[in-house]
């Protein structure tokens, strides 16, 4: 065991108890699976684990415009109205009522703001990274470029919780809202088919109601529960249903899909200007209503962390969070970008700007117009504009929802495929994610038939295909506040590895021309990546210990794939001289 010295002692010694047939095993924290050979064992392995894709490489990827690249077809416009096509939906017209009833009362308004405070410098961090290595795989490519194949690999795999897990959070919303708008016209979709498994729901006035929304209000009410007609919940079919047309749409191809986002954003953008000034004038016409519903602003706090109180906001802004991942889908579309070096900052900071303007504002209208308690519901955009008496107001704000829920579906989509293609175009993930649609096209190693293109269209379909029926599969049964924590937690996870990378690569190629430079960042410290990543880490410590270890769990089947595949596949180790 001579040859072991960078093993700890107490680790020689367990390696000695192995059987001589046993040539692997797993070092503590994430070194590679190790083989029991002289000489082999050591830093070379963990050089390989820390070797980082050549930015001269990823540069020239970029430039690629041959047949087997992405096609470069969005611009500044596109790109902005793709980020606020995904910052603009289940955060806004879904969590924001639950967050508010169940965590932070009317201070979700100060939520919004330590959310977006994070967010500014990661975004940041993402538009330099985004105007250098303007490719494919967002988060993922920055990693590979920066920190290693490791942690390139974390954070791809981290990734699939922040797309598929945020899709199907948001096509629970879209459902619950679709549920909302047809029993207003007195069509009842069967209950067993709008809830996960295990939901209870009770008939009310004639509607299906999940008890754990309705229930405040039947307690204040005097009104037992068990007495009423009750029903549980099968599969949400609605969200199923969804996700399967959202699907459908990305495999057409990303030019078509973009514009169909352009149109639908502009209108959702509209419904909630149009949120925020019925509800603001009727505010000012009755701020009695108002003063009532905001006191106490920060309601005292319960007995346990996160519930309200000053907890309660961080852990608030730790689950609104996800509803920020709108700059970070942007950056995945790099590649597709016409001029990456001016429209990647463009289209993370602008979208991210004009998100969180809107989103604090809504906040505070509707904690004003509805007392916080009420809102844990999954339309309470909708009850807040019925609360004014508006009726063309409710229809507008409906049709609208339907809008926001949808392009944000489309957009998160839109964007897991496209980690899928990097990571198999590095070789971490089967060649199959990275195949050439014979219509629609994209870069693939399948058979010659399979990889003929089409002139006009390029799709990583398959990715599409896989992602979609995995996310319709969770979407139709689990809860919308298991997803959406995952979902937060994934996002923060990857803002945090962004931020470090930036640094680092600042550290390591200070000569590589920046198109733009994240500001406040020198050699002895660099302020916005350890605001970036502190910020993060302090959000990811508020959510429940439930998320960090759904999370941890979700890393080690990710890590058992990396060692039985993509490490002997990686193709940066196979051109990387021994």
């Amino acid at each position: 065991m001579a040859d072991v010295t960078s093993i700890s002692t107490s680790a020689q010694r367990f390696i000695t108890l192995l059987p001589k047939r046993t040539q692997l095993f797993y070092v503590p924290f994430f070194m590679q699976p190790v083989t029991m050979r002289r000489g082999k064992l050591g830093g070379q392995y963990l050089s390989d684990l820390l070797a980082t894709k050549p930015i001269d490489q990823l540069l020239a990827e970029s430039r690629d415009e041959s047949e087997s690249g992405l096609r470069r077809v969005l611009g500044p416009v596109n790109l902005v109205t793709l980020g606020i096509g995904a910052i603009i939906g289940a955060g806004i017209f879904v969590l924001t009522g639950t967050v508010a009833a169940t965590f932070t009362g009317p201070a979700i308004v100060i939520s919004f703001i330590l959310a977006a405070t994070g967010c500014i410098f990661a975004g940041l961090c993402y538009a330099e990274f985004a105007s250098l290595i303007p490719i494919a795989g967002s988060a993922y490519t920055y990693g590979y470029a920066t920190l290693g194949e490791i942690f390139a690999w974390i954070i791809g795999w981290d990734l699939i919780i922040e797309y598929a897990f945020g899709a199907a959070s948001v096509a629970v919303g879209w459902s619950g809202n679709l549920v909302a708008l047809f029993q207003s016209f007195g069509i009842q979709i069967p209950p067993q088919m709008t809830a996960p498994p295990g939901t209870l729901l009770v008939l009310y006035n004639g509607q299906w109601l999940r008890l754990a929304t309705i229930g405040p209000t039947l307690a204040s009410a005097g009104i037992d529960s068990a007495k009423l007609p009750s029903a549980h919940g099968v599969l949400d079919l609605p969200a199923y249903l969804v996700i399967a047309a959202m699907t459908a749409i990305l495999v057409i191809g990303v030019r078509e899909s973009a514009n169909f986002n352009s149109l639908i954003v502009f209108i959702k953008v509209g419904t909630v200007l149009t949120f925020i000034g019925i509800v603001g004038a009727y505010l000012l016409r009755h701020p009695d209503i108002a003063a009532r519903n905001w006191h106490p602003f920060i309601p005292p706090n319960e007995g346990s962390f996160g519930a309200f109180g000053w907890s309660g906001i961080a852990r608030g802004a730790g689950v609104i969070f996800f509803a920020y991942i709108g700059f970070d889908a942007v950056s995945t579309a790099a590649q597709e970008a016409r001029n990456p070096q001016r429209d990647m900052p463009i289209g993370i900071l602008g979208s991210l700007a004009i998100c969180t303007v809107l989103y604090v504002s809504l906040g505070a209208t509707l904690t004003g117009i509805v007392n916080y308690k009420l809102l844990n519901t999954a339309a309470p955009v909708a009850l807040g504009i019925q609360a004014t008496g508006v009726r063309w107001g409710s229809i507008v704000v409906m049709l609208g929802t339907f809008a926001g829920l949808t392009t944000t579906m489309l957009v998160m989509l839109l964007g897991q495929p496209r980690i899928f293609y990097s990571m198999s175009r590095d070789g971490l993930l089967p060649s199959v994610f990275a195949t050439v649609h014979p219509r629609f096209r994209t870069d693939g190693l399948l058979p010659e038939w399979a990889g003929r293109v089409h002139p006009r269209f390029r799709t990583p379909w398959i990715s599409s295909i896989v992602v979609g029926f995995f996310v319709a599969i969770i979407a139709g049964l689990l809860p919308i506040n298991v997803l959406s924590q995952l979902t937060s937690i994934g996002t923060l996870l990857a803002f945090v590895i962004v931020s470090a990378g930036v640094w680092a690569l600042r550290v390591k190629r200070p000569d590589l021309p920046r198109p733009f430079k994240a500001p406040l960042i020198w050699k002895s410290l660099p302020l916005t990546p350890l605001l970036g990543m502190g910020i993060s880490l302090g959000l990811m410590a508020s959510l429940p210990w439930s998320t960090w270890l759904r999370l941890i769990a979700w890393l080690i089947v990710g890590m058992l794939i990396y060692f039985g595949y993509g490490r002997s596949h990686s193709k940066l180790r196979t051109l990387t001289p021994k």
